[in-house]
């Protein structure tokens, strides 16, 4: 197999300590010549749903790649680690659904293996750190050309974890959805597609009065003003212009945001 030239890197491990500098080195010992893209290592800890969503809305835009992501507050323990394969990506990761958001919008999961080949792992396997010693090593191998077979034993695409669907309610003239994600200015992204701002007027109403308006982008509005539009996923936002929209609506990922047509 002619594999990957490009290996992206996503996990909740930060950039205070070692470890991300620790797993370049081991994706460095297996495949020196394959270049990483780092998206993000500020994933809150532990928040596989902010993980798998950040991935998701990434990897499209990405060369092909082996896709490395480390979201595991289960490590350790009896969780799989697995590679997806997907019409031109292979995913590499724990089985539990931070692989699978991006693997649907990669073009859906061909096959899935169970990653378990000792050979492929570096030493004495931590049982704190597999993104080190197993994961990364692992995305070295199939980036330099290895079949995902040689992985381990293929896994029913049925038995892989799947986080819970985000709730998405469209109503007349009424969104109703889930925080998705918030980003570093403070936006706050629903799950609800912005084609589901169709139909709603420029005038709209937030969790019921908090005042908004529709448009494309920031300037729209006025500063301090509340600002709902289509983000750069496609998805339903909420920006104040300089400022927070995240402090102005008190709300986190996993709160069921409310937009009415007022």
């Amino acid at each position: 197999m002619a594999g990957y030239g490009w290996i992206s890197f996503t996990t909740d491990y930060g950039t205070f300590d070692g470890f991300v500098a620790a797993c370049h080195g081991s994706i460095a010992r297996v495949a020196p010549d394959v270049r990483v893209i780092d998206v993000t290592h500020h994933v809150p800890p532990a928040d596989v749903a902010r993980g798998a969503a950040v991935l998701a809305q990434t990897a499209p835009y990405l060369p092909a790649s082996v896709h490395l992501a480390v979201v595991d507050p289960g490590v350790g323990t009896a969780r799989r680690g697995v590679v997806l394969t997907t019409p031109n990506a292979l995913l590499v990761g724990p089985d539990n659904g931070l692989l699978i958001w991006a693997a649907e919008a990669l073009g859906g999961v061909e096959s899935a293996h169970e990653l378990s080949n000792k050979d492929w792992m570096l030493g004495d396997v931590s049982r704190t750190f597999h993104g080190r010693d197993v994961f990364a090593p692992s995305a070295a191998r199939l980036a330099a050309g290895a079949a995902a077979a040689e992985a381990g034993p293929e896994v029913d695409r049925a038995t892989l974890v799947r986080l819970p669907d985000p709730i998405i309610t469209l109503g007349d003239g009424w969104i109703e959805a889930e925080v998705l994600t918030v980003d570093r200015f403070g936006n706050v992204q629903l799950a609800a597609d912005g084609a589901m701002l169709t139909g709603l007027g420029p005038e709209l109403l937030v969790n019921g009065s908090v005042r908004a308006r529709r448009g494309a982008t920031f300037a729209d509005v006025g500063a301090g003003e509340l600002l709902v539009f289509p983000d750069s996923a496609d998805r339903v936002a909420i920006a104040v212009n300089n400022g927070r929209a995240v402090v102005v609506l008190s709300v986190r990922p996993g709160d069921v945001v409310r937009i009415a047509a007022r």
